[in-house]
């Protein structure tokens, strides 16, 4: 659920600001909300070294692993020196790497001319009046030059030959001069080694001091604490000879903190938040249903304040939904080992296990739902020793009914939900009067897509629903204004309630999918067989990469439709815009 939070302002005598924002980071309640743009000070300066630590953490983490040292070491006090050290090293290296091009492509131009010093050239024309020029020719054109030239083909590209014109003193012709070249060819590799070995040794030693990438990390989160500190020192409210601070805390948070403010002798003033105030969303769950977290953390959405949290419908609908995807109970005991692998592996370093329990939820529910319908990594080859627990579900219109079935039942639950929620006022009858419209356009949709006749009563739910969501929609002291405004409301979301019903069956056609990829690549290894050891082999390779591609396949189908199930379709009708942000007190720790 979405605590309810208290918005609360400190007041204190401006020389004691410093030490009032020190007492109320160590007791890590108040979400600060700035009356002044912090800025100057001494948070200029930490924006300049976080500045500094991102390029340095950045460079370091693009270190290729297995050519970085294996052991860490922490930066000695004066880090920064270290720091601008290694960010002028990758300079240097990437300005070598890119003159290197430079290089290449002068190199690439001077091999057709051959390798020759320039400087001669110029030496030629001064001492001795001889002067030597580029062109590339036709034959044609070549022909056309005047008597008393002497010409030197030196290489071929196409129709057009390399030439270098030798004459006494300056020849103007009718043809585009190349310039000759600064350099010679040698000296231009011999550089371009040069340059390589010294990239290669600033490489190196940018390698070598990723045993420092862990203590800048470290630094950094350091110098963001710094940096809240002053930011909320900074952007505290100033009157006169009194500064004050002003932000939000969880309501069950009010009585320590005005206990704090009689001791500490600070003024204090809590009221409950004005439906204009940007309130942050804090979240508090039990634990069993907190396991869904990582999926609100994977996707990066977050309830408004005045909006519902949804945690405990989405845990159970995404759960149902995982199992029909998946569909198989082979699929979901890979799934199970791979997450108890992961959990042996890498629990340690993972703070919040919650991801750990999730995915042992998800990949029961593959388990049993592959059990009800006789899944086990295909379901052709098993259907000969094990029958479906449950037929219907094998059954392509009793899936497609459940199907639906289960878009009526979750959205009704988000009308129920509302409706709840409003209620006494007489506006929670236009969301009873939405679950009479669902339900028939649960019956409408088996009518048209499945062929199964519409119950007789469905004339009352069309009457009842029309009639609540119509004058309760947006209920008026006018009647003749209620009325209009409730029939544009009515005609504007009808077919989206009825197409919002009808594309739950995605789930039915992902897990038909699903059970299809797997049969075909069983049959294609069966027909290969196990004749003898490459036949063998070919067949093994065949269901395993069949079987990996499915699974992760998958993995996908849940990401696009059984999240968007819960996020988009379940969230719009109960009207969630997911326009919050985390509640983030100050705090001495890194999270709350």
């Amino acid at each position: 659920m979405i605590v309810a939070m208290k918005k609360i302002f400190l007041v204190t005598e401006a020389k004691d600001a410093r030490e009032v924002i020190a007492s109320v980071r160590r007791m890590g309640v108040l979400h600060v909300e700035h009356s002044n743009p912090p800025k100057g000070g001494e948070l200029g300066a930490l924006n300049d070294e976080l500045v500094l630590l991102n390029q340095v953490i950045l460079l370091l983490e693009s270190v290729d692993r297995n050519l970085a040292p294996k052991t860490t070491a922490e930066v000695k006090p004066d880090w920064r020196v270290l720091a601008r050290h290694i960010v002028d090293l990758n300079k240097r290296y990437e300005q070598l790497r890119e003159f290197s091009v430079t290089l290449k492509a002068k190199i690439d131009q001077l091999k057709a001319w051959g390798d020759f010093d320039p400087h001669e050239i110029g030496r030629l024309n001064k001492q001795e009046g001889i002067a030597l020029r580029f062109y590339s020719l036709s034959e044609k054109e070549i022909e056309a030059l005047p008597q008393g030239l002497y010409l030197k083909k030196v290489s071929k590209s196409g129709k057009l030959h390399n030439c270098v014109v030798v004459s006494k003193g300056i020849v103007e012709l009718p043809f585009k001069e190349i310039e000759p070249p600064r350099d010679s060819l040698s000296r231009i590799q011999k550089r371009l080694a040069e340059d390589a070995q010294i990239a290669r040794s600033l490489k190196d030693e940018i390698i070598n001091n990723f045993i420092y990438l862990k203590s800048f990390k470290n630094i950094k989160k350091r110098i963001l604490k710094e940096a809240e500190f002053y930011e909320a020192l900074l952007g505290m409210g100033r009157d006169g000879d009194f500064s004050f601070i002003k932000g939000y805390i969880p309501f069950d948070s009010e009585r320590e903190i005005k206990t704090k403010a009689r001791m500490e002798g600070w003024g204090v003033l809590v009221t409950d938040p004005e439906p204009q105030d940007n309130v942050p969303t804090l979240v508090r769950n039990p634990k069993w249903i907190r396991v869904i977290e990582p999926v609100f953390k994977m996707i990066e959405v977050i309830p408004g304040y005045g909006e519902l949290d949804i945690s405990f419908w989405f845990l159970i609908f995404f759960s149902i939904f995982f199992g029909i995807l998946i569909g198989d109970a082979g699929y979901g005991a890979v799934y199970f080992i791979l997450t108890l692998w992961a959990q042996k592996k890498w629990a340690d370093k993972i703070k919040e296990k919650s991801v750990f329990y999730l995915f042992y939820i998800l990949s029961a529910c593959a388990v049993v739902w592959g059990i009800l319908t006789a899944s086990f990594f295909g379901q052709e080859w098993v259907s000969p020793w094990f029958k479906p627990l449950l037929p219907v579900l094998r059954d392509d219109k009793g899936m497609q009914a459940l199907c639906f079935f289960l878009g009526a039942l979750h959205l009704s639950i988000a009308h129920a939900w509302r409706a709840i929620l409003k209620f006494p006022s007489r506006v929670f009858l236009s969301d009873i009067g939405w679950i009479f419209i669902l339900w028939l356009g649960y019956f409408v949709a088996k009518f048209l897509i499945l062929g199964e006749a519409i119950p007789g009563f469905y004339i009352y739910l069309l009457s009842a629903g029309a009639f609540f969501v119509v004058f309760f929609s947006n209920p008026n002291k006018n009647i003749f204004k209620a009325f209009g405004s409730g029939v544009g409301t009515f005609l504007l979301n009808l077919m989206n309630n009825f197409t919002d019903i009808v594309s739950y069956v995605r789930l039915f056609a992902v897990g038909l999918a699903s059970v299809a990829v797997a049969d075909t690549f069983n049959k294609m290894a069966l027909g290969i067989g196990f004749n003898n050891f490459f036949a063998g082999l070919l067949t093994s390779i065949v269901l395993l990469s069949g079987h990996i591609l499915n699974i992760v396949l998958g993995s996908l189908s849940i990401v696009v439709h059984g999240i968007r199930l819960n996020v988009l379709e379940f969230c719009s009708h109960l009207d969630i815009k997911w326009l919050g942000f985390d509640y983030k007190p100050l705090s001495e720790e890194k999270t709350f």
